[in-house]
């Protein structure tokens, strides 16, 4: 437990007894604090504190008001003193390997992770990129042969495959950044072609029906728009259940 949780005056302790959100925590820490601006208070505990957002943040085709806890309220348990990086570091590999030590970093926000894979080499794969750098890898990950195909897939907004790397030109061109993000910052739904973000998604509902809309940034393959059609077929329908209609439409390259 961190030592300002054990004082019932602490911040983080008005999140241990009782889920809250950001407003109602705003407004008990001004009451504390009257003398200062309480939204600033109220991101300060939630950016500095190990909090869990409680489930559900929302629900299939709705959202919800985001309530936070204490991560020691939410597991039931103090937080162990002696967090492993090393555990991290092979999870991580698992999701994402392979992957450089500063791929490690930018998704984890931890440094100096140089010397945990330095403990952990004997029991990784090692490789290099074509620029040299070393990549680390769990000895039994599946690694297709790069001759394997890579059908046209959608990803989700927020999707970690396009977040969880310093170096992202593995899946995201040189100069399409810069288009997988809204002019507030949100990561979109991203289209995969052959391997690599070539598109945007979106579903748009309006009465009764539900539109699929694929931008993509190229033009497409006549194969590639045919498996998309019918990939994009199956998304709409299951994103956009309780709509009458469902359909599929292809905006010009942007």
């Amino acid at each position: 437990m961190c030592s300002a949780c054990a004082r019932s005056t602490a911040p983080c302790w008005l999140l241990k007894k009782q889920p809250r959100s950001g407003a109602e925590l705003s407004k008990l820490l001004e009451e504390r604090w009257p003398d200062r601006d309480p939204r600033s208070l109220g991101y300060a505990v939630q950016y500095l504190s190990p909090l869990v957002q409680m489930p559900p943040r929302g629900v299939w085709g709705a959202s919800g008001q985001a309530t936070w806890t204490t991560a020691e309220a939410w597991l039931g348990r103090p937080l162990k003193t002696d967090p492993s990086p090393d555990k991290m570091v092979m999870r991580y590999l698992a999701a994402f390997g392979p992957a450089t030590v500063p791929d490690m970093q930018a998704w984890s926000g931890v440094t100096r992770l140089g010397e945990v894979t330095k403990r952990l080499r004997r029991r990784l794969r090692t490789f290099r990129n074509e620029r040299g750098d070393e990549l680390f890898d769990l000895p039994d990950a599946p690694r297709p042969d790069r001759d394997t195909p890579a059908p046209p897939r959608f990803l989700p907004y927020y999707d970690n495959v396009a977040l969880s790397h310093a170096d992202r030109t593995r899946i995201i061109a040189d100069g399409h950044g810069g288009r997988l993000f809204t002019s507030d910052g949100l990561l979109v739904g991203t289209v995969l072609i052959d391997g690599f973000v070539g598109g945007r998604w979106k579903v748009r509902r309006e009465s009764g029906k539900a539109t699929l809309i694929i931008q993509p940034f190229g033009q497409l393959r006549r194969q590639d728009r045919a498996m998309l059609a019918e990939e994009g077929d199956r998304l709409v329908t299951f994103a956009a259940a309780g709509a009458r209609t469902h359909d599929v439409r292809f905006a010009r390259p942007g």
